[in-house]
């Protein structure tokens, strides 16, 4: 389940920017990440979202001491996520299952990762939990120029209420690039007759990605979320036309390095003794075209380090969640992060 550490040489060369040695060449390093947090909310009642069992008076007797934990716990695993080459960490990070903007706040505030000084994109989607994606990024090596928030809508259920998926713009290290953070439908009702949302879902992504490449046609984009299908579903292959063999994408598909990871057992949550690669990161061929003066994909990994493992228990193996089988654990999510490098030559 764990990666072997690759020997590679790191440097830091200033207070903003790290370098890495690599065959006698110097590059820059940007680390880029996506977490699935596992329910972080407040304490407070939202009348408008079904939160209720996050609330001191809640299933979850979820108070003040709980939350602050929660936010300490994830703030200390976003300071790690990264760090193996690029000492400042992550430079951009896709968070799911938050509740509002408030809780963001709170998070990238905490000491653990204040000095970072991450900013905020986010939006309220309609999802009937209240729960939303978001993003983080560091001013110092991004420079967002845009955000826009796309809403599913299904046409066989207009009742249909769930994440919106958030495309974010700007120039990472002196070039365009974008970023779509997404979360699509579960499969509770099974898998197979949650899959048709799952597929809208798959189309909305792919139509985002088609508008900015009709603009773009050499646009670098990152596609990234708890998918809640695995990179070998038709939702990925079929319509996100997502190919996991790196020499082999197509100009219009898109790489995804966690389907040798899947093929290898390697996972980011498990569900009855099964590991699956719900969370991943999708990037366009142009950031494969092998010109070391552009940014350029480097590694893809699953943050999957011990503490954030369950010890003992049922459970033991498993992601040390802080609710299992209904019952307060106190731990961190029930999902592992994920993150990738890209590099560019000085």
């Amino acid at each position: 389940m764990f990666f072997k550490q690759q020997r590679i040489y790191f440097l830091l060369y200033s207070i903003f920017c790290s370098s890495i040695f690599v065959n006698a060449q110097d590059y820059l390093v940007s680390s880029i990440g996506f977490y699935n947090v596992e329910n972080l909310f407040d304490t407070i009642d939202n009348n408008n979202v079904n939160d209720i069992d996050f609330t001191p008076s809640g299933k979850n007797l979820w108070n003040d001491e709980k939350y602050q934990k929660k936010i300490g716990d994830i703030s200390h695993v976003i300071s790690q996520i990264g760090t193996d080459i690029n000492p400042f960490g992550l430079t951009i990070l896709g968070l799911s299952e938050i509740e509002n903007r408030g809780v963001i706040e709170d998070l990238v505030s905490h000491k653990n990762i204040a000095e970072k000084n991450y900013q905020i994109v986010h939006y309220d989607s309609p999802d009937r939990r209240g729960i939303d994606v978001a993003l983080l990024f560091s001013p110092k090596y991004f420079k967002l120029s845009s955000s826009k928030n796309f809403i599913l809508n299904l046409e066989s259920d207009t009742t249909f209420r769930t994440r919106s998926q958030l495309l974010v713009s700007g120039d990472l290290l002196g070039e365009r690039i974008h970023f779509i953070v997404a979360h699509w439908p579960s499969r509770s009702g099974g898998e197979k007759r949650s899959n048709p949302n799952r597929v809208a879902a798959a189309k909305l992504g792919r139509s985002i990605i088609d508008s900015i490449q009709k603009h773009e046609i050499n646009a670098k984009i990152i596609y990234m979320g708890d998918l809640n299908d695995d990179p070998t579903n038709e939702s990925l292959t079929r319509f996100m036309l997502s190919n996991g063999k790196k020499n082999k994408v197509k100009k219009d598909e898109l790489f995804n390095p966690m389907y040798e990871m899947y093929k290898k057992g390697i996972g980011s949550l498990a569900w009855r003794d099964t590991w699956n690669i719900f969370d991943q990161l999708l990037l366009t061929s142009s950031l494969l075209n092998g010109n070391s003066k552009e940014l350029q994909y480097y590694d893809c990994k699953v943050f999957n380090k011990p503490f954030l493992i369950q010890a003992d228990g049922s459970y033991k193996g498993y992601p040390f969640r802080t609710f299992a089988g209904g019952n307060y654990k106190g731990g961190y999510s029930d999902h592992f992060p994920v993150y990738l490098y890209l590099l560019k030559e000085q």
